[in-house]
């Protein structure tokens, strides 16, 4: 592989980090007056059809055929989760403020780094373990 595109993921990112921002704000401002668990089910409609719209565009519904038993356990308990992530950040998000929400939210970041560590048997680091205090630490300085 090239340089460039070894760093492309730091591009996707942070691409991922403006959408994630915008949906924050965009949620907070749609949820004002709609049950949090239907706003949840409409976004989930919007990505479902969005997801598997580029799947189409991109050519790539053959490969359903080729996805093992493991890889569908997984990636269903990733959905799962996933759903269980939107419907209580919904929730949070129709009950509280939003640069509070947010924060608490990217905890997530902290809880990865520790399940990687111990699930994926992912590297320890100086920098990793900082980084994570770090970040939990800005979380409180922000909610409290």
């Amino acid at each position: 592989m090239t340089r460039g595109r070894n760093a492309m993921w730091i591009i996707y990112a942070l691409l991922s980090a403006v959408f994630a921002a915008l949906t924050t704000i965009l949620a907070k401002i749609g949820v004002e007056n709609v049950d949090s668990t239907l706003a949840t089910a409409i976004r989930t409609a919007v990505v479902l059809v969005m997801a598997w719209g580029m799947v189409f565009l991109l050519g790539k519904q053959g490969g359903v055929s080729a996805i093992g038993a493991k890889s569908w356990v997984f990636l269903t308990l990733s959905g799962l989760a996933t759903g269980g992530s939107w419907l209580f950040y919904y929730k949070a998000l129709q009950m509280g403020e939003a640069s509070r929400v947010a924060p608490i939210d990217k905890l997530s970041v902290v809880i990865t780094m520790i399940l990687a560590f111990v699930v994926l048997h992912e590297t320890v680091t100086v920098k990793g373990v900082i980084g994570g205090i770090l970040i939990a630490a800005g979380t409180l300085f922000m909610i409290l």
